[in-house]
């Protein structure tokens, strides 16, 4: 740090274990103390307390100076002054480089959400703030809340639960205690051992490991997802619809919402079968086995529901409890493997650790039709339920830190007790018992490498006859082992329970997340929440619903299966989140935690969506329709939401790489499409321009509206930056595939300018200006394309209609008082406008009401003319000059969309009298070789013969203001007004281009006799000679060759092919 005099203060705190900081003053003569004549000495200085986490530095002498920097770890204001502008109240400012500044210092308040319960947020200066902050016109008070952003942030969300005293939970209660709940389920006590009886020891290891592999990459990518910024309640759809946008989250978060749901019946199921266990062995059956585990279940998810209603607080007691229970019974069962065993047990299998057991139970022993795939799928739901703690993220005090190390401890301990628990039973008990004491061996039978034979046990007959025990045929082998049996019965309720209890707690929260983000507009009813913890009351009653209906199917292994699919769908989608947002590289994917890798978690995504057909492939099938089905459905929706996900990145990359791979393309006649600049200025003023132009670039090419903003620099630029994501909004709502582009200069010439030099590679506009070898297409409506004086009278009519509605209540409210009634009669005659009509949500061209006026309705009326679809007709083309085929291919790309089908090409040539067949048979030919459809030809053998005397007569007529008559003028006259109106046409001019202007009065006769009903009429547009016709008389030309016609395109290619009949 440089220790000169000059330095700058900085009083950031910061953490002491990365950075140290050195506050030194500036060298201001008026600050300096007397003696101070050596250059200030520098000594690193603690402050004392627990949270001290800034090491300050202060010159010799001064540290009066710095006293009130820095009280109880806060940044308060000095005493020194402030610039008018200052923004930086409440924080150590004083000068910054020698001057009073605008600039603000770095601060976590202007990056908050709008709302942020930990702070308000507030607006930096902006640039041009700072830039003309001597200016009167600055009204930007910085510092200051901002309201205008509109967007509602994540920290927002919870503005109203922090309010009312929401409970938040550490990384152990929150997250390791609840996953570690979760994964421990029924499966640890009443199957595994089962497990391990078909598998072996050595296939049982791979199986609990392949489970863990596919967990623990989840988790890592979970961990990584998590740390990438603020996380709000949602869990798994939170994480995948914030990094994957709303089309993925929106479709798997329904689906893990509704296995949550599920999982609590499972989990039930489970602890009711070990009830009615129970009430077997006591000869205490109520109906019989089915119907007593629905009973059970029944009135346990009752019981439950009440628990998780109660609220988080007593739900989360209750799994602390319930921990204790499960790791007391763990615990037991390991001691029980070491006492010594009795005779009961040893006819039951269970033999203590022997090295004979292990052996014979290291193989496999698949029986009854099972495989190593099978048995994975049936322990697999044993290894999910990671998300327990990322599914409350909104409950949790720090989600960042809490959810990666509570989710990877809470795997690391529960993989050491499923292995644990798997190998000592599979060395201890044998895989068959027939639990008689009285089977006891003889010193002559031949044991052939039988474990229980050679330990004094005869279980041959187990070979022709199902046994009751042994790891193959008893699911309370866990019980058996135990130092004391009734405390394993209590683990299988604790773990039964607690994780029925975490997926009744999960399937709610995730659901209110999703119907708060209103991706599924039925659904929003289930958002609201209830409480201080804003409990989602709704939703536990829609999960204990879905939950009861699957307690009543009472079979364990046909609904695991299904939630089995179900939770791999979430893994992979998270796995793949990881990946996708490392693989898109955007410059906000900084996680926090670093111990994962892009490719290890596509690794993941990948296994998941195998492990999914392994365990049940119609399942898979099933949920990935599913999922499919939702992800169309949202995409169709599009909901109105922005969350940055890594799709846009990658959005971005893939557009950006492909232009780049576009600028190494040659061009190619085959591969010509039209690219579009159109002078719309504001797109919604000029409807029909952009519909005619949309008509032929949809989907084949580049279509850019552009706006020219003339004036002042600074005014132009103003009104520039308002509207621009305004009127890009309204081309995507309007469904056009267009751009918008504005420019701000002087005037109108100026800024035409830039936009015609516009180059982007291979994505250069190529029809617009002929001094850039582009062409140039020239629209002309009768009634014109401007429909600002509709909008203007919308507008207007709103504004009435709000004053009418505001002045309405008004009266309602003061009926009572004497003499209103006849002002209210007056008011009510007034007419009712009907305002539905000119919502913003419908088109802005919609017909007006009568209020507009005659000329609006016409102009409102054309503004539709392309919007609908063309009846029957012709699309007439007058392909007078060779641009290239531009005249020709724009019509034909208008034949191939929906409206305009039903048109036929009529083509029109010039040519002549004595050569009609032989140019009609040439023209049909050409276009029977480029593969284009047409009606007919018309050969026009006339265009040179002159027009009428009337129609020359209005053409003068129309060019009398324009024109200078200096040969009635002496000679310097006439010089000196040539020179100052260079633009109007002079007597030579009109006589040298006497011939041509002929042609185009000749023309427009011509196309009013033959083309006076087509639906579109595309000419050839006439080339003025640069430098020799004016302005006024080529407009001249354009306007008598349009004029009094149907729609015309008038088109002039670059005379660069643009059509090829080779392959």
């Amino acid at each position: 740090m440089n220790n000169s005099p000059d330095s700058f203060p900085d009083t950031a705190p910061i953490s002491p274990t990365r950075f140290q900081v050195s506050a030194v003053r500036e060298g201001f003569d008026n600050l300096a103390l007397e003696g101070d004549k050596d250059p200030p000495q520098y000594e690193e200085t603690s402050f004392a307390g627990e949270d001290n986490r800034l090491g300050m530095s202060y010159g010799s002498g001064n540290r009066d100076l710095y006293g009130n920097i820095v009280h109880n770890g806060d940044t308060i204001k000095t005493e020194v002054g402030f610039h008018p502008y200052d923004t930086h109240s409440h924080t150590y400012y004083l000068k910054t480089f020698g001057h009073n500044t605008m600039d603000a210092v770095p601060k976590i308040d202007y990056y908050r959400n709008t709302g942020s319960v930990s702070g308000a947020k507030k607006i930096r200066p902006s640039i041009a703030d700072i830039h003309n902050q001597l200016s009167k016109n600055v009204a930007v008070t910085p510092g200051s809340v901002s309201n205008g952003d509109g967007v509602l942030g994540d920290e927002e969300a919870e503005k109203e639960e922090a309010k009312g005293g929401f409970v938040k939970f550490g990384w152990i209660k929150g997250v390791l205690v609840r996953c570690m709940l979760n994964i421990w389920g029924v499966m640890l006590f009443i199957r595994l051992s089962w497990i391990v009886g078909q598998a072996g020891i050595g296939l049982g290891v791979i199986i609990i490991s392949l489970a863990v592999t596919v967990t623990a990459i989840t988790g890592l990518s979970t961990s990584a997802i998590a740390t990438n910024g603020y996380v709000r309640g949602g869990g798994a759809y939170y994480l995948i619809s914030r990094s994957l946008g709303p089309e993925f989250g929106g479709s798997i978060g329904l689906i893990f919402a509704f296995a949550n749901a599920v999982a609590v019946a499972m989990y039930v199921v489970g602890f009711s079968e070990t009830v009615v266990d129970l009430l077997k062995v006591n000869d205490a059956v109520m109906v019989d086995e089915v119907n007593d585990i629905r009973i059970i279940g029944a009135i346990t998810v009752v019981l439950l529901l009440g628990i998780s209603v109660a609220g988080m607080e007593w739900e989360a007691k209750t799994q602390v409890v319930l921990l204790i229970i499960l790791l007391i019974a763990i615990a037991n069962f390991f001691i029980g493997t070491v006492i010594p065993t009795t005779e009961e047990k040893r006819a039951r299998g269970f033999f203590n650790y022997r090295a004979s057991i292990f052996a014979e139970n290291f193989g496999p022993d698949f029986r009854n039709g099972e495989g190593f795939f099978s048995v994975f799928a049936i322990f697999f739901p044993a290894a999910t339920g990671i998300l327990a703690g990322a599914n409350i993220s909104g409950d949790l005090a720090d989600p960042q830190g809490a959810i990666p190390k509570g989710t990877m401890l809470a795997i690391l301990v529960t993989t050491i007790a499923y292995l644990g628990v798997g190998i000592c039973a599979a060395a201890s008990v044998v895989r068959d018992a027939t639990g008689s004491i009285n089977d006891t061996i003889t010193s002559a039978m031949n044991c052939n490498g039988s474990a229980a034979c050679e330990l004094g046990y005869d279980f041959s007959r187990c070979d022709t006859e199902k046994c009751p025990y042994g790891l193959m045929n008893n699911f309370q082998v866990m019980s058996m082992v135990s130092g004391f049996g009734p405390l394993i019965i209590a683990g299988i309720f604790s773990a039964t329970l607690s994780s029925a209890l975490a997926s009744l707690v999960s399937a709610p929260k995730v659901f209110q997340a999703l119907c708060k983000d209103n991706i599924y507009t039925a659904l929003y009813f289930f958002a609201k929440g209830h409480g201080k913890n804003n409990e989602p009351i709704r939703g536990y009653v829609l999960t204990f619903v879905i939950a009861m209906a699957f307690i009543l199917i009472a079979e364990l292994n046909t609904i695991a299966p299904i939630i089995s699919n179900f939770f791999l769908a979430s893994y992979a989608l998270i796995n793949f989140s990881c990946f996708h947002a490392s693989y898109a590289k955007s410059p906000g994917w900084r996680p926090g935690f670093k111990y994962y890798n892009m490719w290890v978690s596509l690794f993941g995504a990948m296994l998941c969506c195998g492990v999914m057909f392994v365990i049940n492939w119609w399942a898979a099938v099933i949920t990935y329709g599913i999922e499919l089905f939702l992800y169309i459905y949202v995409t169709y929706k599009k909901p109105d939401v922005n969350w940055g996900s890594s799709t846009q990145a990658l959005s971005y990359t893939n557009a950006l790489n492909s232009t780049l791979y576009l600028n190494s393309v040659d061009e190619h006649v085959k591969n010509f499409r039209p690219q579009c600049l159109v002078l719309t200025a504001a797109p919604m003023t000029r409807p029909a321009l952009l519909d005619i132009t949309h008509s032929f670039t949809k989907n084949i090419g580049l279509c850019l509206c552009c706006e020219i903003f003339s004036g002042p620099r600074a005014q132009a630029v103003k009104e520039m930056n308002s509207g621009m994501i305004k009127k890009q909004l309204w081309l995507t709502k309007n469904k056009m595939k267009a751009f918008y582009a504005a420019v701000a200069a002087e005037n109108i010439r100026e800024g035409v300018k830039p936009l015609l030099q516009l180059y982007s590679g291979n994505l250069r506009i190529s029809t617009d200006a002929f001094d850039f070898e582009y062409g140039a297409v020239i629209v002309r409506l009768n009634q014109g394309f401007d429909i600002s004086p509709i909008l203007q009278a919308q507008e207007e009519l709103q504004r009435l209609e709000q004053e009418r509605l505001a002045l309405e209540a008004t009266i309602r409210e003061n009926e009572y008082q004497e003499g209103n009634s006849k002002f209210r009669k007056f008011f009510h005659k007034k007419p009712n406008v009907n305002m539905s009509k000119y919502s913003s949500k419908k088109d802005v061209s919609a017909t007006p009401s009568k209020h507009v006026g005659e000329y609006n309705q016409r102009l409102a009326e054309t503004s539709e003319l392309f919007k609908k679809k063309q009846g029957k007709g012709t699309i007439d083309v007058w392909w007078l000059f060779d641009d290239g085929g531009l005249t020709l291919l724009i019509p034909h790309i208008l034949t191939l969309r929906k409206k305009w089908k039903d048109c036929k090409l009529r083509i029109f040539i010039g040519g002549k009298v004595n050569r009609l067949e032989d140019d009609k048979l040439m023209m049909a030919t050409l276009l029977s070789k480029f593969r284009i459809k047409f009606a007919d030809v018309y050969i026009v053998a006339d265009i040179n013969t002159k027009p009428s005397k009337e129609s020359w007569k209005f053409f003068e007529e129309m060019i009398e203001p324009y024109r200078l008559h200096e040969s009635s003028k002496d000679v310097p006259t006439a010089e000196k007004i040539r020179r100052e109106n260079p633009w109007k046409i002079t007597d030579s001019e009109l006589e040298t281009f006497k011939e041509k202007s002929y042609r185009q009065v000749r023309l427009n006769e011509l196309l009013q006799e033959n083309s006076r009903s087509a639906n579109l009429i595309v000419l050839s547009l006439p080339v003025a000679r640069k430098g020799t016709v004016s302005d006024h008389l080529y407009m001249a030309w354009v306007e008598i060759l349009s004029k009094n016609l149907p729609p015309v395109l008038l088109v002039r290619g670059n005379h660069k092919n643009v059509l090829t009949f080779y392959s």
